[in-house]
């Protein structure tokens, strides 16, 4: 594994030449969504290059969500704080849920995750203490069009997003990039 000071090292050795080179220019835009949208994904590396591609998005089109499983589990989690965010400070008016095929969500040993943590040092007993049933809070799910369809839900259904916002889910291919509609 990579120490830690050669990872921060080749990460400023290639901004340096990347700043250098003024290769930030094709990456000017502002703040708010060309598109008023804001699209929750998975944050497969599959997905990085291929999604924006597979919608026609260009740097400055959306605000992008990302997490492991690309949903919205919790109507005051973190993606949902973010979703709020975007529609009233950045005029968005279009949330995307977007998952794919096989995801590794659908099929995540949380048990194993655990057993992972414990390999690089965290106890049991940190584990058991924590204000969380970690099985169930890693847990993934079973089917990836009912996660979609769930997460489209739990915005639609959210006491604090106005009515005139469009909710729809989307499922991606990662290898090929074809889209198909998950219709509520």
């Amino acid at each position: 594994m990579p120490k830690q000071q050669d990872v921060i090292s080749d990460i400023m050795a290639h901004n340096k030449q990347f700043v250098a080179h003024k290769d930030y220019e094709k990456f000017a835009t502002s703040n708010l969504p060309d598109k008023n949208m804001v699209i929750v994904s998975c944050m497969d590396t599959r997905l990085t290059t291929l999604l924006p591609e597979a919608l026609g998005l260009k740097n400055g089109d959306v605000k992008m969500i990302k997490n492991a499983g690309g949903t919205v589990l919790n109507p005051m989690g973190s993606a949902m704080r973010s979703i709020l965010v975007a529609l009233y400070a950045f005029n968005v008016t279009n949330v995307v849920i977007i998952g794919h095929e096989k995801c590794g969500m659908a099929r995540v040993d949380n048990s194993y995750l655990i057993e992972k943590m414990k390999d690089r040092g965290v106890t049991q007993e940190t584990v058991d203490n924590l204000d969380v049933d970690v099985l169930s809070w890693l847990a993934g799910f079973d089917s990836l069009e009912e996660s979609v369809l769930s997460s489209v839900s739990i915005v639609k259904e959210h006491p604090l997003v106005a009515h005139d916002v469009n909710v729809f889910g989307l499922i991606i291919n990662p290898e090929t990039g074809e889209l198909r509609h998950v219709p509520a």
